[in-house]
């Protein structure tokens, strides 16, 4: 039972994902002024790819658990902040309303994780990187939202 809902999980959070390959960074991120410690582009993948199993496999450890209703309805609701921010920085190119989705998906996410944590402890801490990249994805949104003013 435990892989049906693994698997079922992972294709939420691929969908999500999928949303890079229909918003791709394209010429306009190129040309935005990035800090230098923008991390390089083979990071993204490897990194999204390992989060969303740590994801899936959070969200199947609880959807099995007594108890899960808040935190199965705030693992759905940062899923779907997760699958916005791609289409409105890179398809819309707003990048001060990346900001925002941005921002309220730290946010579900850190709350998401906190909800895990109190129905299944691992599940919680297999969160815990993907808050520590959303930060970092946060930081380099509002660094390329100063650095480039003209195209918010």
């Amino acid at each position: 039972m435990f892989w049906l809902v693994f698997a079922i999980f992972l294709a939420a959070c691929f969908a999500a994902g999928s949303t890079g390959g229909l918003f791709p960074p394209g010429e306009w991120y190129r040309k935005l002024n990035k800090p230098p410690w923008t991390p390089p582009d083979w990071v993204f993948p490897v990194t999204w790819t390992t989060l969303y199993l740590c994801m899936a496999t959070a969200g199947a450890r609880v959807a099995l658990a007594d108890g899960n209703a808040i935190a199965m309805a705030m693992w759905s609701l940062q899923i779907a902040l997760n699958g916005l921010w791609t289409p409105v920085f890179f398809g819309l190119k707003k990048i001060k309303l990346g900001m925002v989705v941005l921002s309220v998906l730290w946010l579900s996410v850190a709350l998401t994780m906190l909800a895990l944590w109190q129905v299944d402890w691992i599940a919680g801490a297999l969160f815990v990187p993907y808050l520590i990249w959303v930060s970092i994805a946060g930081a380099l949104n509002l660094s390329v939202l100063r650095r480039n003013p003209d195209e918010v």
